[in-house]
């Protein structure tokens, strides 16, 4: 699977997941600032489902109808990167979730899963 990483994805959650086999680029390594739109058509340009802490990203998807690859949202405020990096690694290591048509949420406590509408 291919992942682009947002700006707010913290580096040592990006290595991490690199480090565990994912073909993962970070996008403030060659494209820092770029407005969401850019970013989300990045990643849907290059087949990469989009991991972020930006809500944003959400109202792309869903107001306005903006294509995309796949978007994973963590929200684990309150961990350590490390322990983020497990809970995610585990996100992108399920199979059950088919991450490239949906809008994931990924929490302490749960993950849920809204099926884009395009």
């Amino acid at each position: 699977m291919k992942i682009l990483a947002d700006e707010s994805v913290d580096i040592p959650v990006f290595e991490f997941l690199r480090k565990n086999g994912f073909d993962i680029e970070h996008i403030s390594f060659f494209s820092s600032g770029s407005p969401d739109t850019d970013v989300l058509d990045y990643a849907y340009k290059k087949h990469r489902v989009l991991l972020t802490v930006d809500k944003d990203f959400g109202e792309l998807a869903f107001r306005t109808k903006k294509r995309s690859r796949g978007i994973v949202l963590y929200r684990l405020s309150g961990l350590n990167n490390q322990g983020k990096a497990e809970i995610i690694l585990r996100v992108f290591k399920n199979r059950k979730i088919n991450l490239s048509t949906n809008f994931t949420v990924v929490t302490k406590s749960q993950i849920r899963v809204r099926k884009l509408l395009f």
